[in-house]
């Protein structure tokens, strides 16, 4: 059954600027995200600005946004096929547990500006 959907969209420009400071990156990605998605190069602002509206969709999946957690504890991957999934942690497996989520899916898309992110929570 399904206990939530949520989709946000994050406007890239912001993810450029974010990358100029030291440190913020560092804020809002896991570690792990971080290091995968910097390889990319001229990429990295387009696919960092993806995962992010994808933390958000979470929150929004949830019913309760963001507030208490830590977005380093969500990490968004790529799994063999390229296919993209979020791992969580902490704070975040917490607000998945408390509302009876077991698996969540995500899908992200982006275009020059824009990244767009849904997320869809199942018990």
């Amino acid at each position: 059954m399904i206990l939530g959907v949520g989709i946000d969209v994050v406007h890239v420009r912001r993810i450029r600027h974010w990358l100029l400071v030291p440190g913020l990156v560092d804020r809002f990605f896991h570690p792990e995200e971080v290091a995968t998605v910097l390889e990319r190069g001229e990429g990295a602002a387009l696919s960092l600005a993806a995962r992010f509206a994808a933390k958000e969709a979470f929150g929004k999946a949830s019913g309760t946004g963001l507030t208490g957690i830590k977005l380093s504890d969500i990490q968004v991957i790529n799994n063999y096929n390229g296919r993209p999934e979020i791992r969580l942690y902490g704070s975040a497996l917490a607000r998945l547990e408390s509302i009876g989520g077991r698996k969540v899916h995500i899908s992200l898309t982006h275009e020059s500006d824009n990244a767009i992110a849904m997320a869809i929570i199942e018990d």
